[in-house]
């Protein structure tokens, strides 16, 4: 991989080593710490795209995707207090969803490169984000899909509670993932700052 990129690849592996290990500490009743750092690999994609394009995108994901690879096969070996902290369930749908969410990410982003600066970044990281949300919660503790690995004991996950603490009644894992996508959103706005910031410093050096 060319030089110039490894700001954003040593940006996207820092990003998702972290978010697997802030995973494990919890930040009130529907969010961990990972919460809050995972979604800043949105930006990374996108930065380089805007810098450098789609092809170093890709690679940078690429990067990511192994990294997150290599911390799910590391949480399968360490067993906790229920288990190993990474049951097989969480390692495919933290794998797929984050591939299939940032490659979507970069091909939307791709298709509004030459529309107002924000458009691109913005749209591009909401889509994957909401994609990201919803294949790895699903994935990881829909009862649905049981059949992926049917000794992975998920039932606390669909125990029905109120929605946030007070909506309508829902399996445990949707207040999850619901709380999980709305901070990816609220980052994905706030992620325009620095985008905005680092995207003018660098573009007229390349």
């Amino acid at each position: 991989m060319t030089r110039r990129y490894l700001p954003g690849i040593i940006a996207m592996a820092t990003i998702v080593v972290a978010s697997n290990i802030l995973v494990q500490f919890l930040y009130g009743d529907w969010l961990t710490y990972g919460a809050f750092t995972y979604p800043l690999a949105f930006l990374v994609t996108d930065i380089m795209n805007r810098i450098y394009g789609t092809s170093a995108a890709r690679r940078v994901v690429l990067v990511g995707f192994v990294a997150g690879l290599i911390c799910s096969l590391i949480g399968t070996q360490i067993m906790g207090e229920f288990g190993p902290l990474v049951t097989l369930r969480i390692a495919v749908g933290s794998g797929l969803a984050f591939l299939i969410a940032q490659l979507i990410d970069v091909s939307v982003f791709a298709s509004l490169r030459t529309k107002a600066w924000w458009q691109a970044p913005l749209v591009s990281t909401l889509i994957g984000s909401s994609i990201d949300t919803a294949l790895f919660f699903s994935i990881a503790f829909s009862g649905t899909l049981s059949f992926i690995h049917p000794a992975t004991d998920v039932s606390w996950a669909a125990e029905p509670l109120p929605l946030l603490g007070f909506g309508p009644v829902a399996p445990l894992w949707v207040s999850l993932a619901v709380a999980d996508w709305a901070v990816k959103l609220g980052i994905a706005l706030l992620a325009l700052i620095p985008f905005r910031l680092i995207t003018a410093r660098l573009m007229p050096r390349t």
